[in-house]
């Protein structure tokens, strides 16, 4: 008898050759084996899965508190709040992309598991493949554009396009970003309108708020007006913009310039003012820009003309 159970535990796994050698004839040896088996693939498999999602968990963590993008800049009031929305952003975007990780890795852990359990029953697996082959194959010709959208949504947050608070051109809408998933972004425009828009359809985005942004002005004056005195005059006014400690330490972050005449035409004399703000900060110190080279020019004399 104890031969004809080894023989039926040949190909098996140790398991059950141990439990014929201790207990001889036992005819339940094949099932306790096979019991015994499956719990340690179970057991195995969610050790596995907690390992994966232990070292994610660090992964993320470790991405979620990476470097300041404004520590190039002069710190102050403003970079520590920028620093702080890039941190939170920086922290959505990891914990966004380590649950997808945490999903993939559970899927992919949890089935090999159960794919082994059912071998190990002796339950053929090939109809079941192929079967869940076909399905997949149909759910993917079915919804081709949710998997579209999740894809260039992961991508989205992976290179880190736009966030929560960033002021976008997505194409099909301009606005502030209000929220991102995975499959759709959302906007609000200058009007209050919100737009939805998904992620598989946006092919370009024009982002004004990563890193700086920049504002200007033209300056037009007469054609006869002394170009040097402009100059000096608009000069004049970017030094006192950067010395005013409430635009210097919340607003910019480089002192402006004057790029003397940008155009010129047969009535008029262009003159460009550009500084370099925050992130979303470049319509108001432009706004104080036009403020106050129009109270500088008043007070010079200097008339402004319409550019041609």
């Amino acid at each position: 008898m104890a031969s004809q159970m080894s023989a039926l535990c040949e190909g098996d796994t140790v398991i059950c050759s141990t439990l014929v050698k201790m207990f001889g004839d036992a005819p339940w040896a094949p099932l306790v084996s096979s019991a015994i088996t499956i719990v340690l693939i179970l057991v195995l498999a969610f050790i596995i899965r907690r390992f994966a999602h232990r070292v994610i968990t660090r992964v993320v963590n470790r991405a979620a508190t990476g470097g300041s993008i404004t520590s190039r800049f002069r710190k102050g009031a403003a970079t520590d709040g920028i620093d702080a929305l890039l941190h939170e952003r920086r922290k959505q975007r990891a914990e966004t992309m380590g649950s997808v990780l945490k999903h993939v890795a559970s899927i992919v852990i949890l089935g090999t598991a159960v794919l082994t359990v059912l071998d190990r029953l002796t339950i053929p697996i090939a109809p079941l493949l192929t079967s869940v082959g076909i399905l997949g194959v149909a759910i993917g010709f079915g919804a081709q554009e949710l998997v579209k959208d999740f894809i260039a949504g992961m991508f989205m947050l992976l290179e880190d396009q736009y966030g929560v608070g960033d002021v976008i051109d997505a194409g099909a809408a301009v606005g502030t970003v209000e929220a991102v998933t995975l499959r759709v972004t959302r906007l609000r425009d200058s009007d209050g309108r919100v737009w939805y828009v998904r992620n598989g359809t946006i092919t370009r985005v024009g982002n004004e708020s990563q890193g700086w942004s920049r504002a200007y002005m033209d300056v037009p004056v007469a054609y006869d007006a002394d170009i040097v005195g402009v100059r000096v005059l608009l000069e004049q006014v970017a030094e006192e913009i950067w010395a005013d400690p409430e635009l210097r330490e919340s607003k910019m972050v480089e002192e402006p310039r004057v790029y003397g005449v940008e155009q010129l035409s047969d009535s008029s004399l262009v003159f460009r003012i550009s500084a370099k703000t925050l992130p979303s900060a470049q319509a108001e110190v432009a706004r104080e820009l036009r403020l106050r080279v129009k109270t500088a020019l008043d007070t010079a004399g200097i008339p402004m003309v319409a550019s041609a």
